[in-house]
């Protein structure tokens, strides 16, 4: 057991163990002699059973027994000897439990059994087996797990299995499991509207009134702080999803222009004609982002109407950097370098989002809230411009210490940052009100300097502060930020174990904070200028640098930003950026990225030219790198022939660069640092040469 004191065995103690291992390293030999040779004889079966009895953790031993048990089904066909083979199966897994109630090929086994419906359950006997081990632990999850299974096999109607947690939880208030079977219950039945639950707010009411008991018996208890936070999400977050951002912005007007060679393309704000967004190839990306991640995007539930193409040729790509098919972020280029053909007119774009009902959530939620986004594209001056294309010759300076003219900012990054607001359900009294009597409730906990309190206490403002900013497009600004930070940093300091996860949480604070409306965004935001042989023109610029954030959130409020200051940190992951497509210039220098697979959003940013990953942490901490080089759809979404086929066209060693390949091959940067690594020198920095051949800086040098 964890914590007590480990006693050298005795001489007889150690004999015993000695002759335990010797009949286990034969009985083991014995069953791998019989699974090469497939022998399923009754001897063999029974060593394989006395196998499972001394150790039920050797998986290979439940596999030969499935595969025994196949193949003796394949001869009968009388009731009588099927039934014996599923007993003696059932007998096998239930020995194997009483050794190890925790054993998951135990489990598996015997749902594998049942699961083949070679008989009538017997529900009693069942019961009494999982009777049995929740008594003797009632925090059993597989038990919890298997009664579920079992529940389900027999019809078992969900109120009584919600009763049956309500007996255990009577019985001991501190069960996990118990506690969150009930979660799983109450959310099948209030999405089934069953019987008895139909009105939501009553029984998450009724819910809160029974969590409270325990939280407030034992505070230092976890079991109830969990059922709790379920309780909160319920309360605050809706399970429909919601569009909550867009870019082009809803309602904005732009020029297009172009050099005499048509390769370089900007589109410029009506509203701000010293603002230049670069198009790569005459590509226009329509951006849209989601409050969950969702599924269903494409041609036929998003709509988009313009001159340039038809909409069923138009593709939509999740950015996400994982095969599950779901993003948050949903983004389509249309090519639109054919304007030099159009005709001399603004050009409308209608983008109608939920045309048909199938975006859906990984929940299974569907998108329900259609919506019409319209903006407009003047190509009447499209030649009378001549913007120069950003080449890279020149080096780059990040000053993170020159100030920011926030002042001189366009209204048109503040007043669309999200256009959908308006859609999101009203809110209701009850919500509002079961917030507030929380709040009031751990408040005067709070005296008992418990840290879930204090936790609760944080969650729960910050969940008010989003509560209470629905539907008023962001000029209702945050209350309690302050608070929220304040109650954050104590627990860092009191809490220094879970001091990442605290820090996380403050880092979406700040992030909210710095970027919630215009007048906070002021204080981050501004222009930096770039000329051009038609006059100087301008990037918009953020800077979010030396706020200590370990974690990037809130960025549909970024869509917009070109240039991105994260220099000196804390972050260890930049998961998020992939949605900013308009990102040029990226400083992250000074932070504690400890690999180059932590920067895989960069790979999705296109337009992408300049990044600064110096004085990081890369290289300083040991990877496995074999775990990469094996043919596998689990790990990455590019695989490893792609990189061994790479390494081989550019005379890079894999073993030790495979991680470089992933990141940098494909990107069309033209300038990069990242000295201050533990992994770079100057064989490094040679295969970062054949990596990116659009590069003209590396390290401040030229290339």
């Amino acid at each position: 057991m964890h914590g007590r004191p480990r006693k050298p065995p005795s001489a007889a103690e150690s004999a015993a163990s000695a002759a335990k291992a010797a009949k286990l390293r034969d009985l083991q030999a014995q069953l791998l002699h019989h699974h090469r040779n497939k022998l399923y004889t009754r001897e063999a079966l029974a060593a394989s059973e006395k196998l499972l009895e001394m150790n039920p953790e050797v998986y290979t031993a439940w596999n030969y027994r499935k595969m025994a048990f196949e193949y003796h089904l394949s001869y009968e066909s009388e009731p009588e000897p099927i039934d014996s083979l599923v007993n003696d199966e059932l007998r096998t897994v239930e020995m194997a439990l009483r050794r190890n109630p925790k054993c998951y090929g135990a489990w598996h086994h015997r749902k594998w059994v049942l699961s083949q419906g070679l008989m009538d359950v017997d529900f009693d006997r069942e019961f009494r087996l999982l009777n049995q081990l929740l008594k003797a632990d009632s925090r059993n999850f597989h038990g919890w797990n298997y009664r579920r299974f079992v529940a389900k096999l027999k019809n078992v109607a969900e109120v009584d299995e919600l009763k049956f947690t309500m007996d255990m939880i009577n019985t001991n208030f501190s069960n996990y499991s118990a506690w969150h079977n009930r979660s799983v219950l109450l959310s099948n039945l209030l999405k089934q509207k069953a019987e008895g639950f139909d009105t939501k707010e009553s029984i998450i009411t009724e819910e809160y009134d029974l969590v409270r008991q325990a939280l407030f018996t034992d505070p230092s208890d976890q079991s109830g702080w969990f059922f709790h936070r379920w309780l909160l999400d319920q309360t605050v977050t809706t399970d429909d999803p919601l569009l909550i951002a867009t870019w082009p912005f809803h309602g904005s007007d732009w020029n297009l222009s172009t050099d005499g060679n048509l390769r370089c393309w900007k589109l410029i704000p009506s509203s701000c004609p010293n603002i230049h967004y670069s198009l790569q190839m005459g590509i226009l990306p329509i951006i849209l982002y989601f409050n969950q991640a969702v599924r269903g995007v494409n041609s036929s539930t998003v709509t988009v109407s313009s001159m340039f193409a038809k909409n069923e040729d138009l593709i939509w790509r999740p950015l996400s950097s994982t095969k599950s098919g779901g993003a948050q972020c949903w983004m389509m280029r249309l090519n639109i370098s054919d304007a030099k053909t159009s005709i001399s007119e603004a050009c409308i774009f209608e983008v109608t989002v939920g045309s048909s009902p199938d975006i859906i959530s990984l929940s299974g939620s569907p998108y329900n809230q259609p919506l019409k986004l319209v903006f407009s594209l003047n190509t009447k001056s499209l030649h009378s411009e001549q913007p120069g294309c950003e080449s890279g010759e020149e080096l780059f300076h990040w000053n993170t210490n020159q100030e920011l003219d926030g002042e001189s900012v366009p209204e048109i990054y503040f007043d669309k940052l999200n256009n959908t607001n308006a859609h999101v359900p009203e809110i209701f009294k009850w919500n509002v009100d079961t917030l507030n009597n929380e709040i009031l409730l751990f408040k005067e906990l709070s005296e008992e300097n418990c840290k879930f309190v204090k936790l609760k206490l944080a969650q729960l403002l910050v969940a008010q502060d989003a509560l209470m900013s629905h539907g008023t497009l962001f000029m209702q600004k945050s209350s309690h930020s302050e608070e929220v930070l304040d109650l954050f940093n104590n627990l860092v300091k009191s809490d220094p174990s879970h001091a990442r996860y605290y820090m996380d949480e403050r880092s979406l604070v700040l992030m909210n904070q710095a970027t919630f409306d215009k007048e906070s965004m002021m204080k981050h935001c501004g222009h930096t200028c770039k000329s051009t042989s038609s006059g100087p023109y301008q990037h918009a610029c953020l800077r979010l640098n030396r706020l200590s954030l370990t974690r990037i959130g809130f960025v549909e409020h970024l869509l917009w930003v070109q240039r991105l200051d994260l220099s000196y940190n804390e972050l260890r992951s930049i998961e998020g950026l992939e949605a900013l497509q308009l990102l040029v210039y990226l400083n992250l220098s000074n932070n504690h990225i400890s690999s180059f697979t932590a920067l895989d959003p960069l790979k999705l940013l296109n337009s992408l030219r300049v990044l600064n990953i110096s004085f990081n942490e890369i290289g300083a901490h040991p990877v496995d790198t074999t775990r990469y080089l094996c043919l596998s759809p689990l790990w990455q979404t590019r695989d490893a022939s792609e990189i061994l086929q790479v390494s081989k066209k550019d005379n890079i060693e894999p073993a030790h660069n495979w991680e470089a390949v992933l990141l940098f091959k494909g990107l069309n940067l033209t300038q990069l640092d990242v000295s201050g690594n533990a992994v770079v020198n100057d064989c490094f920095r040679g295969v970062l040469r054949k990596l990116l051949p659009t590069l003209k800086w590396l390290d401040g040098q030229p290339v």
